[in-house]
């Protein structure tokens, strides 16, 4: 409980100091840099780095950033930007009909391209209004293992100092204290999953590869949007795999509608959101987000713990 205790405190006390710092004063950038990032996670991290020296902004995207295509305006202001901070990993499909200047773009994940997780034999799907998609290539959502997100960080360090060398200093004191931040959010996910030990668990969606893989997760994934009503061939699909691989909980990017949730009770299945903090959250930063994950994995299993006793 003291453990639990601890972990809401950190959270609440993240969520108000990043609430004061997350946003960037315009009249302090007036002026500076223009830097864009693909995803919600590299914003906030270079919004950590860059202070307020550097103009750092994210796209208005309606929905999944992974499935966004820039339109016309939104490709002018790319074009504008002196710099563009990239996931890679296969993130960024809108690049291959989106001509942009070679000199701006900075993918984060160039330098750990031993540590990407390949994905294979991913069938086409769709569920809800995305629509069609696959998951064949490579894993991107690299920022679930704070390891990697370090790596992504230092990066964008690095790119900055190269962009305003006078401020390279406080890049990398900034970095340094970031790079200490990830290292603690490591050491809470690692703690947490421990407690699973090799207890099967099950992944609505295949975007949880690098978090299985750091923390070394006994999980398989589905392609289940927690929207969607799934039907009786993927019912019947998933106690299949339950057979097969007896898990009693599951985790969601988002939590499942309630009948999905009621049925999923009924074959032993809990739901836990486990949001991968791709996006814009409503309320707090990424930290906030990744320890209020920590926290409901951390209450789930002492519930559990407590009923088994």
């Amino acid at each position: 409980m003291k453990y639990i205790l601890f972990f809401i405190t950190f959270v609440l006390l993240t969520a108000c100091t990043e609430k004061q710092s997350d946003g960037i004063d315009a009249n302090a950038v007036q002026g500076a840099p223009v830097v864009i990032a693909s995803n919600y996670p590299l914003y906030f991290f270079t919004q950590k780095i860059a202070g307020d020296v550097i103009d750092v902004r994210f796209p208005e995207i309606d929905g999944d950033p992974a499935m966004w295509a820039p339109g016309g305006q939104q490709s002018a202001d790319l074009q504008k930007a002196d710099l563009l901070i990239l996931n890679g990993a296969g993130y960024e499909s809108w690049l291959a009909f989106t001509t942009l200047p070679g000199g701006q773009l900075l993918d984060t994940t160039t330098n750990v391209q031993a540590m990407l997780l390949p994905i294979e034999n991913e069938a086409i799907h769709q569920h809800g209004p995305a629509g069609k998609h696959s998951h064949e290539g490579t894993a991107f959502t690299t920022w679930l293992d704070p390891q990697l997100a370090i790596e992504q960080a230092r990066s964008i360090m690095q790119g900055l100092s190269q962009l305003e060398p006078k401020q390279a200093g406080l890049f990398n004191t900034n970095f340094e204290e970031l790079k200490l931040q990830l290292g603690q959010l490591d050491q809470s996910l690692a703690q947490a999953f421990s407690r699973l030990g090799d207890q099967p668990i099950i992944f609505s969606h295949p975007v949880y590869q690098y978090l299985q893989h750091r923390y070394r997760i006994n999980g398989r994934s589905m392609h289940w949007e927690p929207e969607v009503e799934p039907g009786t061939k993927e019912w019947i699909g998933f106690g299949n795999l339950l057979r097969e691989h007896p898990a009693t909980l599951m985790l969601w990017e988002a939590s499942p509608i309630d009948s999905v949730k009621n049925k999923l009770e009924q074959l032993g299945v809990v739901s836990m959101e486990f949001n991968p903090a791709g996006n814009l959250p409503d309320q707090g930063n990424y930290f906030s987000v990744m320890n209020q994950n920590v926290i409901r994995l951390n209450l789930l299993l002492s519930e559990a713990s407590e009923q088994t006793k």
